[in-house]
């Protein structure tokens, strides 16, 4: 609750000024005029072409062409998934069980089963031997009869994968008797490894399908922010023993605010440990370095987010003041970090902004990987493909629309 409450306020404060910074910020990354000294150091990350594709609905026939058009314009993906497993880790967060303005969750805050059986089709088509449908559920029934009882036609998303498609609940060890543990290559922030479910470490290609949202404690939410789901709940879930110590519960639906966000529960012995036990406890300082180390865990092989319909305001209807909105659009990039700056400024947003300028409340998850060189976040420095950034524009924050200055010149 109090996530929530600091954000509308933050949004309040920061709407008039910190909007008009984004504006100037966003506008100075296309003219490329000034460079702060991190800066420079972002621009010499790597950088890969991010495809945007206009698409007006979720019908099957259009959407598989519109997606097929932005991974042609990436490079095509037969190379990369013919005759490999693939794991496709979606953005599923909170479960199924919400509504916003009436609508089911695959209309606003989670992938849309349409774009899921759109991927599974593009990757079979592709040659992929195996697809797995990854995410951490909050439910002890198994993922895809949660996902049926949400609206999800399972049988669909399985024919379009030519029916070499499973689904792993990744909340626990599910199907594998251990885990694997994934490292972070600079050391990490926060964690320098994971212990996750082995379904992400034994796929020979791992794919990330994120939302376009904003997000109450990171700012923005798309392929990158995905992968905070990576982590089991099983061990980094609100976990504890009669005597009130941090254990291992494969049976948990819990959330990971303790572990993660607050920094009060260490992950059960075993499993590894902070980089730094005397660092902040400040969510605003956690979150972003949880999530960049996360993504250095397991970096995607291909990103795609789903921006056809979704919401701004926040990541879920939990969050006050969301409102479902169509932007129409959908990205794909082989670089998680370019793919979400080009995300981040088709929403209106700077993805170069300092820490905790807007839209950042806490420090800028993308600033993180970028200075870790795993990929560019200056809007300049990507090469977009397809539609033209300036025409995906679509403001998600209305204050935006207020001010009635482009975001891009």
């Amino acid at each position: 609750m109090a996530s929530q409450l600091n954000r509308r306020e933050f949004l309040c404060r920061t709407s008039a000024i910190g909007g008009l910074a984004a504006v100037a910020g966003a506008s100075g990354l296309l003219g490329a005029e000034t460079l702060s000294p991190i800066a420079s150091t972002a621009r010499d990350a790597p950088s890969l072409p991010v495809a945007i594709g206009r698409c007006q609905s979720y019908a099957s026939d259009r959407l598989f062409g519109v997606l097929s058009g932005a991974l042609d314009q990436i490079g095509g993906i037969r190379s990369l998934v013919a005759g490999k497993t693939v794991a496709v880790k979606l953005n599923l967060t909170g479960g199924p069980r919400w509504k916003l303005g009436g609508l089911p969750a695959f209309q606003t805050y989670h992938v849309h089963p349409q774009f899921v059986a759109a991927t599974c089709a593009a990757l079979h088509r592709a040659g992929a031997k195996r697809i797995t449908i990854l995410e951490s559920g909050y439910s002890t029934k198994p993922l895809a009869d949660v996902m049926a009882a949400g609206g999800w036609d399972i049988d669909a998303i399985n024919r379009a994968g030519g029916g070499n498609v499973r689904w792993e609940d990744t909340r626990h060890k599910g199907s594998y008797r251990n885990y694997s543990r994934l490292k972070v290559p600079w050391g990490g922030y926060v964690y320098p490894a994971f212990d996750v479910n082995a379904a992400y470490e034994k796929n020979d290609v791992f794919v990330s399908i994120g939302k376009l949202k904003d997000h109450a404690n990171a700012g923005v939410t798309m392929s990158v922010k995905n992968l905070f789901g990576m982590a089991p709940t099983s061990i980094y879930g609100d976990n504890y023993d009669g005597a009130g110590r941090a254990q291992v519960d494969e049976q948990t639906t819990s959330a990971r605010g303790d572990t993660f966000h607050k920094g009060k529960r260490m992950p059960p012995g075993g499993a590894p440990q902070e980089v730094a036990l005397n660092s902040s406890r400040q969510w605003s300082h956690r979150v972003p370095r949880v999530t960049a180390d996360l993504f250095g865990a397991r970096i995607p092989d291909l990103c795609l987010v789903d921006g056809i319909e979704t919401n701004r305001g926040g990541e879920g209807p939990w969050i006050k003041g969301v409102q479902p909105v169509k932007p129409h659009l959908l990205f794909a990039g082989r670089n998680g970090v370019c793919t979400d700056s080009i995300c981040t400024a088709a929403m209106g947003y700077d993805p170069a902004a300092d820490h905790k300028q807007f839209p950042f409340m806490g420090d800028n998850h993308l600033k993180l990987l970028a200075e870790k060189q795993i990929g560019t976040n200056m809007v300049d420095a990507i090469e977009v493909r397809g539609l033209p950034l300036k025409k995906a524009l679509f403001p998600f924050n209305p204050k935006h629309h207020e001010i009635g200055k482009p975001i891009f010149s």
